[in-house]
């Protein structure tokens, strides 16, 4: 009988897709995590402890067998098993094509942990770290120092836009690069301000990268993407979500 994961891996169009995005790495290795993008949200640190014992690919087998397997020294018994709860409903190989297909036909890249340009800071995340990034501009810009973030409230006042500005142009202008979550209010302010300086600006993006949200950064992502990046842990086709905000 055929586990639960080779049904979600079994379309013969996935391998394909993969090695597409990524020619240069392990197709088998690409498509496992960006299955387990497709899983799981942000910071799933059940996710990230089963990978990290296991290795995506045999973590994947695990997580969506039918038979009852336990994970001693990862996963307690009850804490796997809801974490399987969670993810078995979103296990379906469709979800996976059009994620690697979406991100193709925008140009986009995956990123996977120990790649050149992989955030090293990153990994300070432990179990919660991303399993792999989907990426749209230059992936190059990623691992760019020095670099500070700044985020604060959608709806800030003109004073707090102006405030942010100042600081994130400052700050461009003399070199360092600029990381926001590409909302409105603080996070738009600021990367503005590092492009309206020549600077150099990321948006870590709350819903997939091949989507403008909100709509009316259309824009504001492009230019951004000329230079920069823009990035997100959530696959092509992933809608923002609040807590997916208050995550990023």
């Amino acid at each position: 009988m055929r586990t639960m994961t080779n049904r979600m891996l079994d379309d013969a169009r996935l391998l394909p897709a993969a090695e597409r995005l990524r020619p240069d790495a392990d197709p088998h290795e690409v498509l496992a995590r960006a299955a387990w993008s497709v899983l799981v949200e942000p910071g799933d640190g059940a996710a990230g402890a089963l990978v990290a014992a296991h290795g995506a690919s045999d973590a994947l087998d695990r997580a969506l067998s039918q038979d009852r397997m336990l994970t001693p020294g990862v996963l307690e018994s009850r804490e796997f098993a809801e974490a399987q709860a969670r993810w078995r409903p979103r296990a379906r190989s469709q979800a996976v094509l059009d994620a690697l297909t979406s991100c193709a036909e925008v140009g986009g890249r995956l990123l996977l942990p120990g790649d050149a340009e992989w955030p090293s800071g990153l990994d300070d995340l432990g179990p919660h770290a991303p399993l792999l990034l989907w990426v749209r501009g230059d992936i190059g810009a990623l691992t760019a120092q020095p670099a500070v973030a700044m985020v604060g409230a959608r709806a800030a006042t003109p004073y707090g836009e102006a405030v942010a500005g100042e600081l994130a142009g400052d700050l461009a202008g003399s070199g360092v690069e600029v990381v926001s979550g590409g909302a409105y209010g603080i996070d738009g302010a600021s990367h503005r301000a590092a492009l309206g300086v020549g600077g150099t600006t990321i948006a870590f993006l709350a819903g997939g990268v091949d989507r403008a949200y909100p709509i009316g950064h259309q824009q504001l992502f492009d230019r951004i993407r000329r230079g920069g990046a823009v990035v997100s842990e959530v696959p092509c086709g992933g809608a923002p979500t609040k807590w997916r905000f208050l995550h990023n």
